[in-house]
């Protein structure tokens, strides 16, 4: 059964290495209606290989249950909620000292009114999702904002796009990086009308940032909100070798709408273009044109390509903070 992250109730990790060290384990999930709102009160049954139940919780506030101190064995999760339908997952392992996070389960109405109290809303698990995100470095340091681990992560909402986006825009990182290409730049003799010395890298600088800022607000915030598309790139982490590159290059044109549909990438490459049109208004007179459009367009589209695949191959092992359990594609 795949894992999902989930915002982690205080003592859970307590009760993680609690479980490490009896060789139990631990499961816990979410409850959700079909408008996305947590589901207080549903009860959640594990039930064994012989069908008997092992542990029964009421899902809280926050739509959460969790069950401690869990024998390493199969299992499978049943939910059932006043006036809403019964769930029940898959069988799954659970192996000595697991702390799984169980994907979102989601209940149906099953017909007339219900009385399930709901007391959270989309924009918690929002905000929680931004949480993940901000956490996820490469080696502790350099962000991973963008990457999720998790197939069923919550959508964020457009506050949250923007909020992630210019979390990233800040971080000292990415500062260091548009100084680097600024310098490449003038090393190199690139847009020769800024000049060289302090003040042509100055205004390399501030060309770039602008390129960063426009770039990244635009196509990770603003089209994202306007086209309700998920600017994250989902870890794939399945398949052979030449599906996932594939699956990879094709989100630079391809990505998961806010309702888990694939769509046209709108956002990526109205974003890298838009940007490449407005950088016409700070470069160097004899640089602007439409060639400048397309070229800072199709590399932003190209590195993003380029990017996704170094995602998928080779920066979950090397990302701090990665929810545990979360391996992609189910």
């Amino acid at each position: 059964m795949p894992d999902a992250p989930q915002p982690i109730q205080p003592g859970s990790q307590a009760s993680q290495s609690q479980s490490e060290n009896t060789g139990t384990g631990n499961i816990s999930g979410t409850v959700l209606d079909t408008r996305g709102d947590v589901v207080q009160g549903a009860q959640v049954q594990l039930v064994g290989p012989s069908h008997s139940v092992v542990q029964t919780k009421s899902s809280g506030s926050d739509g959460q249950f969790d069950f401690a101190g869990v024998p390493a064995g199969s299992y499978k999760i049943v939910v059932s909620g006043n006036g809403m339908s019964m769930f029940a997952s898959g069988t799954f392992q659970l192996k000595p000292g697991e702390f799984r996070i169980a994907p979102t389960i989601t209940l149906a109405v099953s017909g007339g009114a219900t009385s399930v109290t709901v007391t959270a809303d989309k924009e918690q698990l929002a905000e929680q999702q931004v949480r993940i995100a901000e956490q996820q470095r490469i080696g502790g340091v350099i962000p991973n904002f963008y990457s999720a681990y998790d197939w069923d992560a919550p959508p964020m909402m457009a506050k949250q796009k923007f909020k992630l986006s210019f979390r990233s825009l800040i971080d000292p990182v990415s500062i260091i990086t548009v100084a680097g290409i600024a310098g490449a730049e003038q090393y190199q003799g690139l847009f020769s009308g800024y000049g060289s010395g302090i003040g042509g890298f100055g205004k390399r600088f501030g060309a770039a940032y602008a390129n960063r800022f426009a770039g990244d607000m635009l196509s990770r915030a603003a089209f994202p909100s306007i086209f309700h598309q998920d600017p994250r790139y989902f870890y794939k982490g399945k398949g052979s070798v030449g599906s996932r590159a594939l699956y990879a290059m094709s989100r630079a044109v391809v990505t998961r709408t806010d309702d888990g549909r694939l769509r046209p990438n709108y956002s990526e490459v109205l974003g890298d273009f838009s940007a490449g049109a407005i950088s016409n208004l700070y470069y160097p007179q004899s640089d602007r044109g439409v060639s400048l459009v397309m070229l800072n367009g199709a590399t932003g589209v190209g590195a993003n390509a380029v990017s996704n695949l170094i995602r998928e191959f080779l920066l979950k092992g090397l990302t701090s903070h990665v929810p545990k359990g979360t391996n992609g594609q189910p």
